[in-house]
């Protein structure tokens, strides 16, 4: 199931990729080989669950071979863990890609023309050398998931607030001081990852996000969660480790899908206690987390 295996790059491989992307002349034999090339790669492509795949992963590529944007049928594309610091403007060309993974590399920006690609649902842009994000990414309206983690990032351009059809965001790992404004636009969200960032606030906007489920923002700065995080009944997964919280909003006992107080990182529930709580909350605690919301609800 899942399609015909991939065939592996040879070094003799690489090796014409790269010396048919040197070529500077355009002369009728220059064409013919630029053809031949691609053909060379087509042969590599697969059908993998009814989609044209291509994986030029873990290759030690410096730079992409010129004629990998001939493939304008592909739909998903692997360039991770190489050390490519650039794409060119010819990655607009592959308008049919759902599927985009540039994990791994030491990408320092995205070129505007990832704006061309609509099509584009998934795309894989963690452990690079990203600081910020091109405006034109916001017109790839139909992405579903987005990783930015473990970059240098700082924000977000507010375009980005038209992907109503993201439902995953992981910003994890970067400089973030502010929560980006866009962000509560993107009402599909189900689960937003902003752990080890620089956030000392959540803002009231949260609410907006009404059908999150998981929310981490684990290992920031932040002193209060404001009560209308409380209004996102569908949380299953709220973790606030490792920050500076002192107390808990009075309605956090609406928060009834948390279930109970986690510990590991993978469990649902509420991940609260390390932080430098104060009496009685921190007392409160030691009986879980129905012990805390029946110490939170009016009498």
């Amino acid at each position: 199931m899942g399609g015909k295996q991939s065939r592996s790059f040879s070094k003799k491989d690489l090796n014409e990729l790269s010396t048919s992307q040197s070529r500077k002349s355009a002369g009728k034999d220059d064409l013919l080989s630029l053809s031949s090339a691609a053909e060379r790669i087509r042969r590599h492509t697969t059908v993998h669950f009814g989609y044209s795949t291509l994986s030029l992963a873990m290759r030690g590529l410096n730079g992409t071979p010129a004629e990998l944007w001939e493939l304008r049928e592909l739909q998903k594309l692997n360039l991770s863990m190489n050390s490519l610091c650039s794409l060119p403007p010819a990655l607009g060309t592959l308008d049919n890609l759902v599927v985009l993974n540039l994990w791994g590399n030491n990408l320092s920006n995205l070129p505007p023309e990832i704006g061309l690609l609509k099509k584009l649902r998934v795309l894989f842009a963690c452990r690079n050398r990203l600081s910020e994000v091109p405006e034109e990414l916001g017109s790839c309206v139909r992405l579903e998931v987005l990783s930015l983690a473990n970059n240098q990032i700082t924000g977000l351009p507010s375009s980005l607030g038209s992907m109503h059809n993201l439902t995953k965001l992981n910003l994890s790992h970067n400089r973030i001081v502010h929560i980006p404004t866009c962000v509560y636009s993107m009402k599909g969200l189900v689960f937003l990852h902003l752990a080890c960032n620089r956030l000392e606030t959540i803002a009231d906007q949260i609410q907006d996000l009404v059908n999150l489920k998981i929310l981490i923002v684990e290992g920031n700065s932040i002193h209060t969660l404001p009560k209308t995080l409380c209004f996102l009944e569908s949380l299953e997964l709220l973790n606030v480790d490792f920050n500076d919280l002192q107390n808990v909003p009075m309605e956090m006992y609406l928060l009834s899908k948390l279930g109970r107080l986690a510990c590991h990182p993978l469990d649902k529930g509420l991940h609260i206690i390390h932080n430098p709580l104060l009496k009685p909350i921190q007392e409160v605690l030691q009986g879980g987390l129905s012990a805390l919301y029946n110490y939170l609800k009016p009498t």
